[in-house]
């Protein structure tokens, strides 16, 4: 038991050696996870405020790829939600931003012909490899991957209807009426009124409308 002291010394100057992250990193961090949990929920100015908040921490670093790399996470978010505005952030910052953020917007745009890849997040690479959602497995890059391949216009009925059941399951409900307004353009073109009115409901139940 003796030892104890000199082990809890050991310990402390351990950690004490260890430098702790500057405090935007966090505070970014926390903002930027603040405005994709409001984004999607439909919450638009709590969301806003939360984006302001993370951008203002990362222009505090004069380092143009923080800030582009917070820009792109707002643009993923409307990936995700089929909003496609060419994310005029980012594209003030894109001749500066690092080959891997422009293969990423590149991606989220639906520009695909001759991506690499290997510069994309991995979980996001075979999608672009054989465009199935499958494989993706965290809840919002699923989304965002889905909204990629509307916009590369790859994305499938099956493909559809896992970006409903994703958005669905999350709570989520501004992609949610998104992709169920596409299920039902779907299903109004092809003629099936059952389809079409389930939809309807759905889209009714998740807007307040019922």
């Amino acid at each position: 038991m003796r030892f104890a002291p000199i082990l809890i010394l050991a310990l402390l100057a351990g950690c004490g050696s260890k430098p702790l992250p500057p405090d935007w990193q966090a505070n970014a961090k926390g903002s930027l996870d603040a405005f994709t949990d409001d984004y999607l929920k439909g919450n638009s100015a709590a969301a806003e405020a939360e984006f302001r908040r993370a951008r203002m921490e990362t222009t505090a670093t004069g380092r143009v790829d923080h800030v582009a790399q917070v820009e792109l996470v707002r643009c993923a978010a409307q990936a995700a939600s089929l909003v496609f505005e060419d994310c005029p952030g980012y594209a003030a910052l894109a001749a500066d931003a690092t080959p891997a953020q422009r293969a990423y917007a590149d991606y989220l745009a639906g520009r695909w012909d001759g991506l690499n890849a290997a510069l994309l997040p991995e979980q996001h690479r075979p999608v672009l490899a054989g465009g199935q959602l499958g494989t993706v497995v965290d809840p919002l890059a699923r989304l965002v991957a889905a909204g990629a391949l509307f916009k590369a216009g790859r994305i499938t009925p099956e493909g559809i209807a896992q970006a409903v059941d994703t958005a669905s399951h999350q709570g989520w409900r501004r992609p949610l009426l998104t992709w169920l307004g596409v299920q039902a353009q779907r299903a109004e073109k092809a003629g099936d009124t059952a389809a079409l009115e389930q939809v309807r409901k759905r889209i009714a139940l998740a807007s307040g409308q019922r």
